[in-house]
């Protein structure tokens, strides 16, 4: 058994007065205490000056790529060998900023699976998607799951079922690192949809739309999908969610992944964007920092009307969206103008309820995995201090 004690805490839903103690004892988490508590004999505490609270739960990732220029798209052309390597360099960099789960929403060849699996100590949780389907040659077709018609998106739902994923993972819409998808379109019709989310459902599986465009976004609602991951609302007037839209979304009981924790630093330090990409921002007047920053607003009005936001960051799809940017994604929250406690739980506890977790994890609760992490410095004052690494603790592994 052993201790970490901080002066600051968050549980995973409020912050701690006068900080805690938290006992690990094997995986798990032996108790939460005070500051001051009286450890037993023989439990070795370290002792820390900032603030320590639950591992952070990044809800949208793709391990198989490095964050690098064009590096999702090159996947295709990959070894096993060569996507398990990096598959495991993605989890290195994740738990060392502190996050200890990720919800892998795109693969290859179903690699990640075996990863979740084999729970190698220090390495993130992993909740699985396989392949994401889509249509032909649509976005991310080169990651393998292809389905046009009823019949073929039934079988490839049994397929990723027998396979053994925790979630259904769709393209409702165009993207921008594959060329020749529609952006402002939809790829599936609502009916389509609604077939997949029917199967999914029959065996027990969320079913997760990735959609940018307001009529990916109308479809993958209309289709009764649990969850949409972008949410950006481009359409042909730039990018737009009416408040109609958000109210309906919140109605249902969508949860709406905004994908955030781009780190802005780097904008303008990158080669220009691909052709396809740099068609659509001209055409909604925009520059890259005015789009990324322009979401702020988003999300605060997303919260203003009630929907459920999950933060996720996208992780690996492109150089602002690096392994390990969840403490990004948690703090543009705040900068959308939530309040810190809200941003946090919704970055811990939040967003492992919406994996399926957060009976295991995203709290600092008793009988919970020990999945910990300390910061510098008092985030409640300074939520930019979540990026301040000091320790990490994965189901009791220290990092």
């Amino acid at each position: 058994m052993f201790a970490l004690r901080a002066p600051h805490a968050f549980d995973g839903t409020r912050f701690l007065p006068g900080g805690a103690t938290v006992l690990v004892d094997g995986e798990r988490i032996a108790g939460v205490e005070a500051y001051d508590f009286a450890v037993p004999d023989g439990c070795e505490v370290t002792s820390y000056d900032g603030t320590l609270l639950p591992g952070l739960v990044d809800a949208h990732v793709h391990l198989v790529s490095d964050a690098g220029i064009g590096s999702l798209e090159r996947v295709g052309g990959l070894t096993p060998e060569e996507v398990d390597a990096e598959i495991r360099r993605s989890l290195v960099a994740q738990a060392a900023k502190g996050v200890t789960t990720v919800r892998d929403l795109g693969d290859i060849g179903y690699r990640t699976l075996g990863f979740r699996d084999r729970r190698t100590p220090g390495e993130p949780r992993i909740v699985a998607a396989g392949p994401p389907i889509t249509t032909p040659a649509g976005h991310c077709h080169f990651l393998g799951a292809v389905a046009s018609g009823p019949d073929e998106i039934r079988a490839a739902v049994q397929e990723h079922r027998d396979r053994g994923v925790d979630v259904i993972k769709v393209m409702a819409s165009g993207g921008f690192l594959t060329p020749g998808t529609d952006m402002l379109g939809a790829q599936y019709e609502p009916s389509d949809l609604q077939v997949l989310v029917d199967a999914a459902h029959d065996v027990g599986l969320r079913v997760l739309a990735h959609a940018h465009s307001v009529r990916g976004i109308e479809a993958a609602l209309a289709g009764g999908v649990d969850g949409i991951e972008h949410f950006t609302g481009i359409c042909e007037d730039g990018s737009v969610l009416s408040d109609d839209l958000l109210e309906r979304v919140a109605a249902a009981g969508v949860h709406v992944d905004p994908t955030m924790g781009s780190d802005l630093s780097l904008v303008g330090t990158l080669p220009p964007p691909p052709p396809q990409v740099a068609e659509i921002m001209a055409r909604m007047n925009l520059d890259p920092l005015t789009f990324f920053t322009a979401r702020f607003a988003q999300v605060g009005r997303m919260r203003e009307l009630g929907v459920r936001v999950v933060p996720g960051v996208d992780a690996g799809a492109m150089p602002l969206k690096a392994h390990g940017n969840a403490w990004i994604a948690v703090t543009d929250l705040v900068t959308g103008g939530w309040p810190v406690d809200e941003a946090l739980a919704a970055g811990t506890s939040g967003a492992a309820d919406a994996c399926g977790v957060g009976e295991v994890t995203g709290r600092l609760v008793a009988d919970h995995d020990a999945d910990l992490l300390v910061v510098q410095g008092d985030v409640a004052d300074d939520v930019k201090a979540l990026g301040r690494t000091e320790a990490v603790v994965v189901r009791g592994t220290r990092v």
